[in-house]
């Protein structure tokens, strides 16, 4: 019916919301883990002598290339790169690689902090963490190796996209497209160990689930993007989504920042698929000038980067700003428990219990969530989602209409 819920969105919703209940119900968390992790763990332990004989070939040389092999495969750097991918014309691609990009980092990091399993040991062996990424990133637990996994994924759904809208290629240049593509993906396994970031059983699997994913993506990706441009309730489908998938992810063993990566991620999918939604007949169709066209040279591109760039920054601060100032009111008016990790000074080491003090708005308005868990919520996960939800809509709303304006 037009503008009711479809059967396949119900399903999917009430799919994810049971397994909450499941999960929570028979701590399906701490039984998986309790299989996998002693046995990932040894497999760990087990791979160190080889990590150990890979790094006797150390030298700076190395240290640079790999440490910047995955700088260059890494969330914040495509992160900076899909904004310029949808300016530059090519928005499915753009769109399809963001969507896909949400849901590699979404099962990698589940998996990680469903597992639980340690990174290789430091010492005995050595970890080079060049960047504060890197740093963040040896927070988090070991299997699998998200820079292998993204990698698998993006570069073969890349592969995919130019074999099906630019056919005319013989067999010498795609057997060259394939060997690149090996080859890096080859690179950045090798690195990933010889920095001692991961084992060699944790790129396997990164490899590995790349490769399930990627198949996955490939049979459902038209209609998933079919559904973003033409469908119906795709705003408020993607936010109940977005919320299921919150209470979804499993709880780590100990805290890591897995949780926070997937957190605004997933508010840059939303906010990709609300702005597409909306105004995919004005700038995203098909017939959208591509770079290096007439309609669209250099010159004109370098000039969208300069106008984009410091635009979306803005909104992105704009974006925290007034979640920060928001979202608590909001939590205190549903009488949802609150603290704050780091965003909001007041409510850190504090949980606001939804009574401000001589207020007695909580008697009148319903517990609207009150099939919630009782327990204190971080503010700080909401904050980052709309933060980037902004930052994202932005990329794919307000900047294009800003070079329409200005006829870039």
């Amino acid at each position: 019916m037009e503008g009711g819920i479809s059967f396949w969105q119900a399903l999917t919703l009430s799919s994810i919301a049971g397994w909450v209940v499941a999960a929570s119900t028979f701590d399906l968390t701490r039984r998986v883990r309790a299989l996998t992790q002693p046995l990932v763990t040894r497999r760990v332990i087990a791979d160190t002598p080889a990590i150990l004989r890979l790094q006797r070939s150390q030298n700076g040389f190395l240290d640079n290339l790999f440490s910047t092999l995955s700088c260059v495969v890494s969330v914040p750097f495509y992160t900076g790169f899909l904004p310029i991918l949808f300016w530059s014309g090519h928005s499915k691609l753009a769109r399809q690689m963001t969507l896909l990009m949400a849901f590699c980092d979404y099962i990698g990091n589940s998996i990680k902090d469903l597992v639980s399993a340690p990174r290789p040991s430091c010492p005995p062996v050595r970890r080079v963490t060049a960047t504060a990424d890197e740093k963040e990133n040896a927070m988090e637990y070991g299997l699998p190796s998200s820079h292998c996994l993204n990698t698998v994924c993006l570069l073969g759904y890349l592969v995919f996209y130019i074999l099906t809208y630019y056919p005319q290629r013989d067999g010498i240049e795609i057997a060259i497209l394939f060997g690149l593509v090996c080859l890096l993906v080859f690179l950045i396994g090798i690195g990933r160990v010889y920095l001692g970031m991961h084992s060699v059983t944790d790129v396997i699997a990164g490899i590995g689930i790349g490769l399930a994913i990627l198949s996955i993506w490939l049979t459902v990706h038209a209609y998933i993007d079919e559904f973003v441009i033409s469908g119906q309730n795709v705003t408020s489908f993607w936010a109940g989504l977005s919320f299921l998938l919150a209470f979804a992810y499993p709880t780590p063993e100990l805290p890591t920042p897995s949780f926070e990566y997937h957190a605004a991620f997933d508010g840059v999918a939303f906010g990709i698929v609300t702005g597409i939604q909306q105004t995919y007949i004005h700038f995203h169709h098909e017939g959208v000038p591509r770079v290096f066209s007439p309609q669209l040279p250099f010159t004109a591109f370098f000039g969208r980067i300069l106008v984009g760039i410091p635009t979306i920054l803005i909104v992105k601060f704009c974006s925290k700003a007034i979640a920060k100032w928001l979202l608590p009111i909001v939590c205190n008016t549903l009488g949802i428990p609150i603290i704050s990790s780091s965003y909001v000074p007041m409510l850190k080491g504090s949980i606001s219990k939804g009574k401000p003090e001589g207020s007695k708005q909580s008697v009148y308005v319903p517990k609207l969530v009150a099939f919630l868990p009782q327990k204190a919520y971080d503010v700080d996960t909401g904050i980052r989602f709309l933060q980037y939800a902004g930052l994202a809509w932005s990329v794919v709303d307000l900047v294009p209409s800003l070079f329409s304006h200005l006829n870039l």
